[in-house]
């Protein structure tokens, strides 16, 4: 996973979404930051109408009338791109994308970001069962340093098979930016498609990252509902962030929870054996990933 934020020329990834909340945030920091960095941008949207992500950027305080006089920022939809020949074609359409290369550098910019709303591949248009291939393909125009890729796939429409495979496809998928951050310790806001907040922790929690572990929790618990962690990335945690867990869970409002998921079985068991899982509140999800 790579924090959007980090994502530069040369780079194609995919961000996998489940709620609006979820790409607004990666959508709107991937656009401004190209037009911070003097990078053209081109937006392809699924439908006619470029409203929302315009009023994104113009909530984040981009000024998008003046990037469009500019031709920095552009917006297209699915027909006057992907779907250009009225049909999906990986050919023309990685010609295309060489071609607005080309443009952008030759028209000063340092270079060409692009992201692309996916959903149209699943209206049955001639040609969309070649999108694995173009994925795979057009990952080495990205690949040679003047053009960034963002696609967009929206897990609530792509059956659950054929989204693996495409996020496959790709180097890498991006994520929102990060929470919290040490050199050991990541936590990271995702959403599920109810549109709460998860809370993905990767790396160690210990000693030196216990303070980071709690002050998430806590600004967690103040935002009202439940606090859901996903602990599938997780490499290492000690007994004080177990016990962390616990005493956030004990301070939750009555009727709330924190709900613990991809939890490691040798952790579970010594939750269970300190008597932990009986804490009021703290509720760890049947679904185990790795022993």
């Amino acid at each position: 996973m790579r924090q959007i934020k980090d994502v530069k020329l040369g780079d194609h990834v995919c961000l996998a979404f489940a709620h609006e909340a979820e790409q607004r945030a990666v959508v709107t920091a991937f656009l401004a930051g190209g037009l911070e960095s003097r990078e053209r941008v081109l937006y392809f949207s699924d439908a006619p109408g470029s409203d929302r992500v315009r009023s994104w950027l113009e909530e984040a305080g981009v000024d998008v009338a003046s990037a469009g006089a500019a031709r920095r920022l552009e917006f297209r939809t699915a027909q006057e791109s992907y779907l250009s020949g009225g049909r999906f074609d990986p050919d023309t359409m990685i010609e295309i994308l060489r071609r607005e290369v080309d443009a952008s550098l030759a028209a000063g910019w340092a270079g060409l970001r692009v992201s692309g709303e996916m959903s149209w591949a699943l209206a049955g248009q001639p040609g969309t069962d070649q999108l694995e291939d173009f994925e795979r393909r057009v990952t080495g125009v990205y690949a040679v340093g003047r053009a960034v890729g963002l696609c967009q796939y929206d897990a609530r429409l792509f059956p659950a098979e054929r989204l693996t495979g495409l996020t496959d496809c790709h180097p890498e998928q991006a994520q929102m930016n990060a929470l919290f951050e040490t050199g050991t310790l990541s936590i990271t806001p995702t959403f599920d498609a109810d549109g709460a907040r998860v809370l993905r922790v990767a790396g160690t929690v210990d000693h030196s990252t216990t303070p980071t572990w709690s002050a998430a929790l806590q600004q967690a618990a103040r935002a009202g509902g439940d606090v859901r962690v996903d602990m599938a990335e997780l490499e290492f945690i000690d007994v004080a962030g177990i016990r962390e867990l616990a005493s956030a869970a004990s301070a939750l409002t009555e009727g709330s929870s924190l709900r613990i998921r991809h939890l490691a079985p040798r952790l579970r068991q010594i939750i269970t054996l300190v008597g932990w899982d009986a804490v009021p509140g703290l509720v760890i999800e049947q679904e185990a990933v790795r022993a």
